[in-house]
Formats: C-alpha cells, structure tokens, sequence
C-alpha cells in the first residue's frame, strides 16, 4: 500500500468515526427524542434484536436476490437494445419514442400494476428494477455504438473484416467503457427499484421490514433497514468496480473515474 492510499484509507475511517460519535451524541445533545432520531448504539441493539428474533438475514438475502436478478436482467436488455439501435438508425427512429416514454413514465407507477398482475411474489420488485436499470444503460451503449471512431471501422473494413468482425473487434470493445459507466448507475438504481416494489406490495425483504417498522414507529428498525439496503447497494456497486477493472485494466487510470 502506498503512502497516499494509506493515508486516503485512514482519513475514510476517521470521518466515519466522526460520522458514528455525532450520531450517538448530537441528538442527546439537542434534546431529540429517540422515536425521531435513534441513537447510534439504540440501532445497533435493534439490529441485533432483528438478526435474532426478527429474520433480518431472511429479509436481506430475498431483497440481495431481487436486485442480482433485476440488475443482471436490466443490464442485459439495455446492452441489447442499447446495440439494436447502435447498429440500425432504422430501429432507433421506429423504437426511440416509446423507450422515451417508458423512461419518462414514473417507475413507481408500475409497482401497483405489477403487484395486481403477479401477487406479493418477487417478481413485481423484479420487473420495477429492470424497468428501472434499462434506460442508462441502454443509452450510454447507443451512444457509444454511435461515436465509434471512423477510421477505425475502415480499416477493419480493408482488411475484408465481416459485419460480425467489425463489431467485435472494434464497436463492442469501444462501448465498454460507456458500457460500465452505466453498470454502475444501475447497481444503485437496481436498489432503488427493488425498494419501491417492497414497499408497495412486499410481504418480504428490506423493504417490507422497513414498512413493517414504520407502521410500529420502530424508528432504529427503519435505520437498520435503511442501512441493510446501503450494504447491498454498497456491494453492488462494488461488483462492477471490480468488473470494470478487470475488463478495463488497459485504460490508462488517469482517464478512470475514481467514484
């Protein structure tokens, strides 16, 4: 490790501290009451009682499943759609204006719908958080299918490379980049889809726990669930870093992102 990492690691978990000390004794402090702002140490007892007697594990893992499935199903149609229209300026004109209106109308408005067409299962949170990481990733691969350089394409082309080639060798390569940028907004928002469908017409999950807490005025449950969905969204985001580095490691890392 290196001195400046060394010292950036240190400085995150000092804020954290900092961060952890001034939720535990800034509400005593103001005189807010534990039912609006809970103490730090009151959450971490909750969350204990939610681990023991509450099936937190339970909930977490169904709601970790809900958003691998919603993002990896999101992300794969936003990659197809995202190169259909790359490839065909046709496709794009007859197709742009309906994926713009689905992308316009409010995904919240779909969970009911969902809910009423497939119960409280988890397919309803599935479907709100693919409808929710389709978009950016769809746009960022169709416009980076779209700015391809040129010259590139032509020399392939003289070397009698096939339609298949060209893509391969030089249209989907020059879309990874784009391509992750968007995986990385949907890890988030893969959370936040899974979240809404939860909290309209979830028996399970984190989000489900979440409600469950509220409706009892369980305020340290809602942090606990609040923060158990961070985890995941956390990890998420995580996983494709990882994968981003591993696919993108011969970009220099100064034109990387560091977020």
């Amino acid at each position: 490790m290196s001195k400046h990492q060394f010292v950036t690691a240190v400085s995150s978990v000092a804020v954290l501290i900092v961060f952890l000390a001034a939720w535990q004794w800034l509400p005593g402090w103001f005189g807010t009451p534990e039912f609006i702002l809970p103490k730090f140490t009151t959450t971490v007892h909750e969350a204990v009682h939610m681990w023991q007697n509450g099936g937190f594990m339970e909930h977490f893992w169904i709601t970790a499943l809900e958003v691998i499935v919603g993002f990896a199903l999101g992300a794969l149609m936003g990659l197809f759609v995202g190169v259909l229209l790359g490839l065909s300026p046709t496709a794009e004109s007859v197709l742009s204006p309906y994926i713009l209106a689905l992308q316009i109308a409010p995904k919240v408005a779909f969970a009911p719908l969902f809910v009423m067409w497939l119960g409280y299962t988890v397919y309803p949170k599935i479907l709100v958080a693919i409808l929710i990481v389709f978009f950016p990733i769809m746009i960022n691969v169709l416009s980076a299918i779209r700015t391809v350089d040129p010259d590139m394409v032509n020399l392939v082309r003289t070397l009698n490379a096939s339609r298949w080639q060209i893509f391969r060798l030089v249209e989907f390569p020059s879309s990874l980049p784009a391509l992750f940028s968007g995986l990385r907004i949907g890890a988030t928002l893969a959370v936040v889809g899974v979240t809404v469908g939860e909290l309209v017409g979830g028996n399970m999950g984190l989000g489900f726990l979440l409600v469950d807490a509220e409706g009892q005025g369980n305020t340290a449950g809602v942090f606990v669930a609040i923060i158990g969905l961070t985890v995941i969204g956390i990890v998420a985001y995580a996983a494709v870093v990882w994968a981003e580095r591993r696919c993108l490691h011969y970009i220099p890392r100064a034109t990387t992102t560091t977020i």
